[in-house]
């Protein structure tokens, strides 16, 4: 039988001895139990991450030498193609948010769905951009006093922006083309209560222009995907810089990344309370506003569970390139040593003539002294 292995139980007749040695000597392994006992492995232990993210720690003593003073311009002229698409997302948004929406057919049999009362918004439009934009970049600024890297506070915020841009021009050009009614559309539609159709069925509403226009906006829900665009890339950029996925198990870090997450969540769950959506433009807005920030973190940012999470993908390209830099070209080695022979060459030539002029010198004083010393003597 494999148990019964002549080795193995010598290994345990003397197992008792090694013991001893091992516990007079003190913690260190003897040649008995080094011989007999064979190495552990353990395959849920990832060592080569555990090397990365030493290394890693090691490079990120280097941090501080590239800062907004030194290298904040060349960063925004590199990428400034980039800012430019930015504006121009921006100009897209305030288009879309001045097109009519698509006027659908809306019947009187569909105002069941429709009668939901006509309150005010829990958390105003106003505040959207202060939690979902303001407070990432308030924390960005924080990372970047902390580690003085102009990488990661340009991307990090650029990447912010791209995501609430993208978010924002897919949402409105979504409602305009859909034009799904509100819950609230009746109240919107007949303040008065009064509901008025045509010879076909569908309404003649005699509200207000702006508040019937934005009835007509209802899927997706903008409140849930910009909430999820901005906090989404929060929760994913806090969740590199902690390093979540550092196999270590430590749930606090967890809980840092979902609140992000779970404040979005609120802002959705607020939009239907208020009958201001439908709860399949919630889901939609929720879901459209984290595939975004997904796509716009990973262009600037390795993957939180990686061992470089912390840090943009710039930033270790320039650590490469200090570490490699690039190998010069024949020709420029070859001028370089020709001109450096020639300033030698000129260097000792100057040398030359400096000798030549303090030997004409010297020899000049030694004959002066030399005649006046034979004048001398014949006096």
């Amino acid at each position: 039988m494999p148990w019964r292995n002549v080795g193995s139980l010598s290994c345990f007749r003397i197992f008792g001895v090694a013991f001893q040695v091992v516990s007079q000597t003190g913690p260190q392994l003897s040649s008995v139990t080094s011989d007999c006992l064979l190495p552990i492995n353990f395959p849920l232990i990832d060592h080569q991450n555990q090397e990365d993210q030493k290394d890693s720690r090691m490079r990120e003593v280097q941090l501080g030498s590239h800062t907004l003073r030194s290298h904040g311009v060349a960063v925004a002229r590199i990428h400034m193609h980039d800012w430019c698409i930015v504006l121009l997302l921006v100009l897209t948004e305030i288009i879309l948010n001045t097109i009519h929406p698509f006027y659908r057919f809306v019947g009187k049999d569909m105002m069941t769905d429709l009668r939901f009362p006509f309150k005010e918004n829990t958390v105003p439009i106003w505040a959207v951009p202060i939690y979902a934009g303001l407070l990432p970049i308030v924390i960005f600024l924080f990372i970047y006093w902390r580690r003085r890297d102009v990488y990661d506070l340009h991307h990090a915020i650029l990447g912010l922006l791209y995501s609430l841009l993208i978010t924002g021009v897919i949402t409105d050009a979504i409602k305009v083309a859909v034009g799904r009614p509100r819950p609230n559309f009746f109240w919107r539609c007949f303040p008065d209560g009064k509901d008025v159709y045509d010879a076909l069925g569908d309404v003649i509403c005699h509200g207000d222009a702006s508040v019937i226009k934005e009835g007509h906006k209802s899927f997706p829900s903008g409140h849930t995907s910009w909430s999820f665009a901005g906090l989404g890339f929060l929760s994913l950029y806090l969740s590199g810089k902690i390093q979540v996925f550092d196999q270590r198990g430590h749930i606090a870090k967890l809980c840092i990344v979902f609140l992000p997450l779970l404040f979005a969540a609120l802002v959705g769950v607020s939009r239907v309370d208020d009958y201001w959506h439908h709860w399949q433009d919630v889901f939609a807005g929720g879901l459209l506003g984290l595939v975004v920030s997904t796509f716009c973190y990973l262009q600037f940012f390795p993957p939180p569970y990686h061992s470089q999470g912390w840090g943009p993908y710039a930033y270790f390209r320039v650590l490469e390139s200090l570490a490699n830099p690039p190998p010069q070209p024949a020709n420029a080695a070859n001028v370089r040593n020709e001109q450096d022979v020639e300033r030698q060459t000129e260097n000792d030539e100057d040398d030359r003539r400096s000798n030549g002029r303090f030997i004409g010198l010297s020899t000049d004083t030694n004959s002066r002294s030399t005649m006046e010393e034979t004048e001398t003597e014949r006096k």
